[in-house]
């Protein structure tokens, strides 16, 4: 009886350990199966990924990939404000080469090229002076400059020892010129003239040259528009003045009126400003202009600051001016003399 029990329980668990085999190999296989699965779904989510290229930088150390096509934009928008700063220089490609304008048997003048935008931001002209002097030390200077017909005194002058050899340029406040409306250089007049250093009567050479940056025939003449806060002081057949608006130095503090002359005669022509007074008080402001037949100029008559305190003026009412024009070479030619009062 024992013998036929111990064989029934033996039969048992038989029996469960093989149903406790066959759930584990089930377990198994499905596991395996999920996990082939998941598999198969990360490639396919791997495979739909665009490609990426180098990391940018983003806030708290994280990095996002940029894509190739997203670099190339970027390239062409820097490459687009690179062009937009050269533009800022001109509208037009400059033609012009290296001349020799002046060349007699005591000096010389070349100019070589133009920079539109030097360290300073000047427009110049990279030019050659040469002395071919074996003894006397000259001075090259501007006397007069005109862009487009407008006066643009570079101030310059360089003195050159004989038998030597400068390099020097010739430069524009382009920034002034571009405020009143000047953009394109296509017609640059200069004066120069040579002389001995210690004998200013000892005279070399005085000769006018244009210089045209796209060609002569691309050059133009400055014309001004009138606009509404313009005050016309004078304007018939000879020249014309007028008030283009008052200001107070923003740098020195002097008080300005800025005026346009033009010269429409056929000679050289000074203007001047005599018994001049603010609000009633007497106060003669800074100012000459000297222009060339056909030719115009922007302008100030400047008072100091010191002028008004001493015054006691803290706001310009009212301006009394006394212009004259006369021929630069015979005084006794007047084409104009009239005093106006000036209400900025």
């Amino acid at each position: 009886m024992r013998k036929h029990i111990l064989t029934a329980t033996i039969a048992v668990m038989v029996l469960l350990l093989t149903a406790c085999s066959g759930s584990n190999s089930e377990s198994a296989s499905a596991s395996s199966d999920t996990k082939a699965e998941q598999g198969s779904v990360e490639a396919e989510n791997e495979d739909d990924k665009e490609p990426q290229s180098e990391t940018g930088d983003l806030p708290n150390g994280e990095t996002a990939a940029v894509s190739s096509e997203e670099e190339g934009a970027l390239a062409k928008e820097d490459n687009s404000g690179a062009e937009k700063s050269k533009d800022n220089t001109s509208s037009k490609d400059i033609t012009f080469e290296k001349t020799v304008f002046i060349d007699n048997d005591e000096c010389s003048i070349t100019i070589n090229e133009i920079d539109e935008s030097d360290l300073f931001g000047f427009y110049s002209l990279k030019t050659t002076f040469e002395n071919k002097s074996s003894e006397k030390t000259y001075m090259f200077s501007v006397e007069d400059a005109y862009i487009n017909g407008v006066k643009a005194d570079p101030f310059f002058a360089t003195e050159v020892n004989p038998g030597k050899k400068a390099n020097e340029g010739i430069s524009f406040n382009r920034s002034e010129l571009e405020k009143n409306g000047i953009v394109d250089f296509t017609d640059i007049e200069i004066t120069f003239e040579v002389y001995n250093t210690h004998d200013y009567e000892d005279n070399v050479a005085k000769e006018t040259i244009h210089l045209y940056p796209y060609g002569e025939e691309n050059a133009a003449k400055f014309t001004r528009d009138a606009v509404d806060t313009d005050t016309v002081l004078a304007d018939d057949e000879n020249v014309t003045i007028i008030l283009t608006g008052c200001e107070k130095d923003d740098e020195w503090e002097n008080y300005l009126a800025h005026i346009y002359l033009v010269n429409k005669t056929d000679q050289k022509l000074m203007f001047s400003v005599e018994d001049a007074s603010i609000n009633g008080y007497m106060a003669d402001p800074f100012f000459a202009a000297e222009l060339d037949a056909g030719k115009c100029e922007f302008t100030n008559l400047s008072w100091p600051y010191t002028t008004l305190q001493e015054n006691g003026i803290e706001e310009v009412e009212e301006i009394a001016v006394h212009f004259t024009v006369h021929d630069s070479e015979e005084y006794e030619t007047s084409y104009l003399d009239e005093e106006y009062t000036l209400n900025p």
